[in-house]
């Protein structure tokens, strides 16, 4: 390892290209005042790979080889914050509100499908899963499934493990534990595992928004919270209309507390709760996979 790396600055040369970089790759933007924050995430990835300079990291994920390290940089320069139930209303809303005629359509043989977009590791959709059970604990019976995708690899594959530790059991009610949580231990850490009724309505996968959505069909719900803050206002429209083309008639969308639809986005997205959306307009030829 050089040990002056440790003290290495950016130069504002460097830091345009990092962000461009991110820009291109994962629509993501980060203004001058986040220059900061950059340089010591990249500054862990110029040492990490023992490398004497961020020069030398941008020619690397700027290379041909260079694939991996730019879908890791991405991942470095994302917080994955979550937490069971995070924003609970949007939960106690899908409960009342969306599930009982979802769970009624499903039973009468219906297709039905929910997608946590930027899924981070793992605790939204399951939050979805544990409250669509709280609806009908026979949710197997039925053709209904959870989508969760992330840009990060590695935040796919903790949520593909289910396994969280002791304080992320904060957030889940008393019958909840009981009944979906089984008490597990993971490299010496204490914590929990969700139970297969739950991981099995779940399904995940590595997703760019940006790049080409690779499945068919339409969804009924969309949980894309604390993603489109990393965008700029021409990527987040893009978003919004790519969100309303894969929603079924009378879809809804929930989007973080300190996100907004921008002026402009022509949407046909109609606010029905706090942050909450439903799409209020019919599709023609509906096809389902």
């Amino acid at each position: 390892m050089n040990v002056h790396v440790e003290h290495l600055n950016m130069t504002e040369t460097e830091f345009k290209a990092i962000v461009d970089i991110a820009y291109v790759e994962a629509g993501l933007v980060f203004p001058p005042e986040k220059a900061s924050l950059v340089s010591t995430r990249i500054r862990k990835r110029v040492r990490s790979l023992g490398l004497s300079g961020f020069s030398d990291y941008i020619a690397l994920v700027n290379s041909a080889s260079g694939e991996q390290e730019r879908r890791t940089m991405i991942s470095s320069l994302t917080t994955n914050v979550s937490k069971f139930f995070r924003e609970n209303h949007h939960f106690e809303y899908l409960k009342t509100e969306i599930l009982p005629e979802l769970i009624n359509r499903a039973k009468r043989g219906e297709r039905i499908r929910l997608w946590s977009a930027g899924c981070s590791t793992g605790q939204e959709p399951y939050s979805l899963a544990l409250t669509a059970l709280s609806v009908d604990v026979n949710l197997d019976r039925y053709d209904i499934k959870i989508l969760a995708t992330d840009i990060d690899e590695n935040v796919i594959k903790t949520g593909q493990s289910g396994f969280y530790p002791e304080r992320s059991r904060a957030e889940i009610s008393a019958h909840q534990l009981t009944k979906f949580l089984l008490p597990f231990e993971k490299n010496q850490e204490t914590g929990f595992i969700l139970s297969d009724k739950v991981r099995n309505l779940v399904s995940f996968r590595e997703l760019n928004l940006l790049k080409p959505w690779p499945f068919s069909g339409y969804f009924d719900v969309i949980f894309c919270r604390n993603v489109v803050i990393y965008f700029d206002q021409i990527t987040q429209k893009k978003l919004w209309t790519r969100f309303e083309e894969s929603l079924n008639e009378n879809g809804w969308l929930f989007v973080g507390h300190s996100e907004r639809f921008s002026e402009g986005s022509n949407t046909n997205f109609h606010l029905v709760g706090p942050t909450t959306y439903q799409l209020r307009t019919p599709k023609l030829n509906e096809e389902e996979d």
